[in-house]
């Protein structure tokens, strides 16, 4: 793969990035509607493909958290064109990675020295990718060692890169300005942790440490002193990624015991710790020989305080999401309903969050559960659909629900995502056990 020598860190450069791929999309829909005067039955995939490779190759030059949101967009396969989706989610571990030389030169302003004074070896060659950084094979004393580097600049755009593409986020998911800066907060602030790398090992060895319970379940070691506030030093753990073991696996019983770890490792921390690796793509997590899960990446972690906790997870009971009374209540807690909606805005929205707990919390209500059956991801891809194109939705005020949905949401539709393409049975009460 092609490296990458420059990043452009300051917000001019940035900018005038984002704007070059701006007239290129601008260019694409130029020649769709000249194709379409001419073949009405011109394909908007067409349009939709060529979109998807220039924001994408656009993104890629850019790195952090442009690229980030990308990534996080590329898990919510009903709210993008299929051709979004599956650019998009190159950026979860495939992307070009820095030249050796800059490797070298930003590994030497974090840490102070060069790798190779650091390491006994120390491999030119990224072996991983992503938005925020690659990560490097070294070895010292004995021991296989995996080390993440940050992108240079990373940290500072993440304001700049936000108020880039807030207009985009606004139009697209129908928001109000106004009203919506506590979302853009919650979004910058699990960025600026993600740049953070004393804290990630920080998390790592709280969340690991305390997730050893959990049978099946492998993490690295961290070395501290190895580590600074933008490189990661841990173990190389050996396996392949969970989507590259979901894509050759013809084992059901290794898929349900994988599966099952995979839901007892978030579920415990849901309502164990209160606190939950909120970044559930492929691209973290291994399967080992054993078909043991091993998870690598605990840089977004997000806490659920005591009044979101509760409203939301007592509301994924079907027996209080059915009671009328109750439910309006709860979504009250969750600024979902508001004291200035109209009758109509209150039943609306009452009877749109009524009929998503319903299938959201499915696999919740149910003692066993079937994620290979794309019936279950079919109506969440219906409702979504349904709902987007309601006229009736784009004339009210969308800007509801507390901010804390942003991530709990983003956990639970990534992981059933993981399930389906596992092809995995759970039983969803098992991890109780480990409360």
């Amino acid at each position: 793969m092609k490296t990458i020598d420059k990043i452009p860190t300051g917000k001019l450069g940035r900018t005038g990035k984002m704007l070059q791929t701006g007239l290129k999309v601008g260019g694409n829909y130029l020649k769709y509607y000249s194709k379409k005067a001419v073949n009405p039955e011109a394909s908007l995939e067409e349009l939709h493909q060529s979109n998807a490779d220039d924001i994408y190759n656009g993104l890629k030059s850019l790195k952090g958290s442009a690229l980030k949101l990308a990534q996080m967009l590329s898990m919510e396969k009903n709210l993008l064109p299929g051709a979004y989706v599956e650019k998009f989610s190159l950026a979860q571990f495939s992307v070009p990675p820095l030249s050796a030389p800059l490797v070298r030169k930003t590994f030497k302003k974090y840490h102070g020295v060069y790798p190779e004074d650091l390491f006994d070896s120390f491999s030119r060659e990224s072996v991983n990718a992503a938005s925020i950084g690659q990560v490097h094979k070294a070895t010292k004393d004995g021991k296989e060692l995996a080390v993440k580097i940050q992108y240079p600049g990373v940290a500072e755009s993440i304001s700049s890169d936000l108020a880039m593409v807030k207009p985009i986020a606004l139009k697209m998911f129908n928001l109000k300005a106004k009203d919506s800066e506590k979302f853009f907060r919650e979004v910058e602030g699990k960025l600026l942790e993600e740049t953070d790398y004393l804290l990630e090992v920080k998390q790592s060895k709280e969340i690991s440490e305390a997730c050893e319970v959990i049978p099946n379940m492998y993490f690295p070691k961290y070395y501290e002193e190895l580590s600074s506030e933008k490189i990661i030093t841990m173990d190389w753990m050996h396996g392949r990624h969970l989507s590259d073991f979901a894509k050759t696996n013809k084992d059901k019983k290794a898929a349900d015991k994988i599966g099952q770890t995979l839901w007892d490792f978030y579920l415990f921390q849901i309502h164990g710790l209160k606190a939950v690796h909120a970044d559930p793509h492929p691209g973290n997590f291994l399967v080992d020989e054993e078909n043991n899960l091993i998870a690598i990446d605990f840089g977004c972690i997000k806490r659920l305080p005591e009044e979101f906790y509760q409203p939301y997870f007592e509301l994924t009971k079907k027996e209080n999401f059915e009671d009328p009374e109750l439910l309006k209540s709860r979504l009250h807690d969750l600024e979902i309903l508001q004291s200035s909606d109209s009758e109509a805005e209150e039943n609306y929205f009452t009877q749109l969050y009524y009929q998503m707990l319903s299938l959201f919390s499915r696999p919740l209500n149910t003692e066993k559960f079937d994620f290979s059956d794309p019936a279950f991801l079919a109506e969440i891809a219906a409702l979504s659909e349904r709902y987007g194109k309601d006229p009736g939705l784009r004339k009210m005020n969308t800007n509801r629900g507390s901010e804390h949905f942003i991530y709990i949401s983003r956990t639970f539709m990534g992981l059933y995502m993981l399930l389906h393409e596992l092809g995995a049975t759970v039983d969803t009460g098992a991890f109780r056990k480990y409360l």
